[in-house]
């Protein structure tokens, strides 16, 4: 289910599209959201459908562990030299809005190693509704919630669902065993984004992730072209 939404305008191309040698840099995309919201999930399922297309990478972000990375590479969703984890030490926002320097240095990497690169996808640990990227380090971000979480969550608001420039309701399967209203988040969703697109997924079945990958697509053609 897609809330039919203006979308907002392609992501900018400026001087920071360029990387020093003057080569156009891979656009970057941060998926955050609260735990358990499907976010490596959804980014698995967006590298096997883009993986044929574009040339992409992925950089995940866990406290102590590398356990997102190695559900990326254990469900090989792409050649493990393109996927690599930072590990934050502390709560996943801080590595990814306060002090970005370890994901900088995660992307820089991959793109000296396997570049050049069409897209990276960098994924936050789970954390609350407040989690936000720095504009510094990605060019677009996607927030992942859940129905299990509480079909309140529109409603609370937060940076991470009202800012977001695109806001996934994952696991819509899930609403008639958990008393989800969808149809409230829907509203709700409306009411706190505006024209910001909002799109409603689940992953155990068709279309899955396609409408996702589709925005994605849209943002890589735009900052190529």
């Amino acid at each position: 289910m897609h809330l039919d939404h203006a979308h907002p305008g392609p992501a900018a191309v400026g001087a920071d599209a360029r990387c020093p040698d003057g080569t156009r840099r891979a656009l970057r995309i941060g998926l955050g959201g609260p735990v358990g919201s499907g976010k490596t999930a959804t980014v698995a399922a967006l590298c096997r459908a883009l993986r044929t297309e574009l040339s992409l990478a992925v950089v995940t972000n866990d406290i102590y562990t590398r356990e997102d990375a190695e559900f990326l590479l254990r469900q090989a969703v792409l050649p493990p030299e393109r996927i690599t984890a930072v590990e934050t030490g502390a709560c996943p926002h801080t590595a990814i809005r306060d002090d970005i320097s370890a994901n900088l240095e995660a992307v820089e990497e991959l793109e000296d190693t396997v570049g050049p690169l069409d897209l990276i996808l960098v994924e936050s640990g789970g954390d609350n509704l407040t989690a936000t990227f720095s504009k510094g380090l990605v060019d677009a971000q996607i927030f992942v919630i859940d129905v299990a979480g509480g079909d309140d969550i529109p409603r609370k608001g937060g940076p991470g669902v009202t800012t977001a420039d695109l806001l996934v309701v994952n696991k819509t399967d899930l609403a008639p065993y958990v008393g989800a209203d969808l149809a409230r988040m829907a509203f709700d969703a409306r009411a706190q984004r505006g024209e910001l697109p909002v799109v409603f997924q689940s992953l155990r079945g068709e279309p899955g992730a396609a409408e996702v990958a589709d925005w994605v697509r849209r943002r890589a053609a735009a900052w190529t072209a």
